[in-house]
């Protein structure tokens, strides 16, 4: 398929394209649920203000370590209250801007740098594909959060930091799922055909080559988001990552560590938070697998 024919696709075909795509992610059942479970997630970051009972970061000193389901004259505090006296649900709902926007930012951050990589290692070659090539080996020897701790070190802690560090770690995984793509697809008819009619090599790289190298990117961003969370928590819970009094899920677990066994709650609820997010996020991803992959797809 040439460049010229890939811009001017019917809308007709787009649509069936994509019910096709959704004929096969809704095959796998999971991959349903964990978009319909997704969907409340997000919903719940975007109006938590309004579906918060409480200010996050508001200190009820009469109600330290309240249970859940304690009713006192504040208000309901559903899922109990910390050890400063915060409201536990309002903190999560919050946390989960933190968590969905870290995940957002480190995928976009990370596949933008690894595109543009693993473009121009697989359309150019030579020294250029090695040096690029050799560089992500080395990102890609270290175990990811180690080198996160790294980076948080030399730039500071924060969440911003956090975030960049995290991007950094991830991008070789794009870098060379691109690259690999644009080895299959450089040499095909349609690249041949507008190298002939003179297009330029950005053009070629951007226009022509990357559309159809997009469905493994998508699939490893879907995964990346997940693996981007539980690390910025997993970084906040060292007290590298987002700083109190941030309702990060990382960080309100760290906080709580000393009240484990005498308040469950406080550990329980942003614990079941990270674990439902992720397990909801990676179940999209092997529905999004299924649904682009034509080796997965039954005739």
């Amino acid at each position: 398929m040439t460049e010229q024919t890939q811009s001017s696709i019917p809308v007709g075909t787009r649509r069936a394209q994509l019910a096709e795509f959704w004929f096969y992610f809704k095959e796998n059942r999971g991959a349903v649920i964990a978009l319909v479970v997704f969907t409340l997630i997000l919903l719940s970051a975007i109006f938590a203000q309004f579906l918060s009972p409480h200010a996050p970061d508001m200190q009820y000193r009469d109600a330290l370590l309240a249970p859940p389901l304690t009713d006192t004259a504040h208000g309901h505090f559903w899922l109990g209250t910390d050890a400063v006296g915060r409201d536990i649900l309002a903190r999560l709902l919050f946390g989960a801007r933190y968590s969905l926007f870290v995940g957002f930012f480190v995928v976009v951050l990370a596949l933008s740098a690894g595109v543009i990589l693993g473009l121009v290692a697989g359309w150019f070659g030579g020294w250029i594909d090695t040096v690029i090539m050799r560089v992500m080996d080395v990102i890609l020897a270290f175990p990811s959060l180690l080198l996160a701790l790294v980076f948080v070190a030399v730039l500071g802690p924060g969440l911003i930091n956090a975030m960049i560090a995290i991007a950094i770690v991830y991008q070789p995984h794009f870098a060379r799922l691109t690259r690999a793509a644009v080895l299959s697809e450089k040499n095909r008819d349609y690249v041949m055909a507008a190298q002939v009619a003179g297009a330029r090599n950005t053009r070629l790289m951007f226009r022509t080559v990357l559309p159809n190298c997009l469905a493994p990117l998508i699939v490893q961003g879907t995964l990346s988001f997940s693996n981007a969370i539980l690390d910025v928590a997993a970084l906040g819970f060292l007290g590298m990552g987002a700083q109190p009094p941030t309702p990060e899920w990382g960080t309100m677990l760290s906080e709580a560590r000393e009240f484990i066994l005498r308040a469950w709650w406080v550990v329980t609820f942003p614990g079941l938070a990270i674990l439902i997010t992720v397990l909801a996020i990676n179940l999209m991803g092997d529905g999004l697998r299924d649904a682009l992959d034509p080796k997965l797809k039954r005739s």
